[in-house]
């Protein structure tokens, strides 16, 4: 039986809120990493929730809208301020494309992670199905 988790997208204003709302829904309680490689961790079970797991992300397009571009931006300086010199070419050209509106968003990235998980995809055993509202 797959069990449903409703995530608020409403309530996420940024990635950092992301991270808020699946610690409020998903694992309340736990401590995690807070990225993007804790959160695919999380999505590979281990954290008290039950497999098979529904994400119904509410209120996407809002989510979609507030994790776009800017967003994107952002989160990549940080990436830039942090990441090793061998990698700060390629992070500088994904800044500069997410600054000109292209390339794929903080949205595409978390969305991407969950259908990692989901059927056909390369974690497909996880069970993870994702629906967007």
């Amino acid at each position: 039986m797959t069990t449903e988790y409703t995530i608020d997208g409403s309530r996420i204003g940024s990635l950092e809120e992301f991270y808020d709302e699946i610690s409020r829904v998903l694992i309340p309680g736990h401590r995690w990493g807070r990225n993007l490689d804790a959160f695919n961790d999380i999505l590979k079970g281990g954290f008290g929730t039950p497999e098979p797991i529904a994400l119904r992300w509410r209120h996407s397009e809002k989510s979609r809208l507030n994790l776009g571009h800017p967003e994107t931006a952002r989160q990549l300086e940080l990436q830039l301020a942090q990441c090793h010199p061998a990698n700060r070419v390629n992070v500088k050209q994904k800044l500069a494309d997410a600054r000109a509106g292209i390339g794929p968003t903080v949205f595409d990235w978390l969305v991407e992670i969950i259908q990692c998980h989901g059927p056909g995809a390369d974690e497909a055993e996880d069970d993870v199905q994702l629906v967007l509202e």
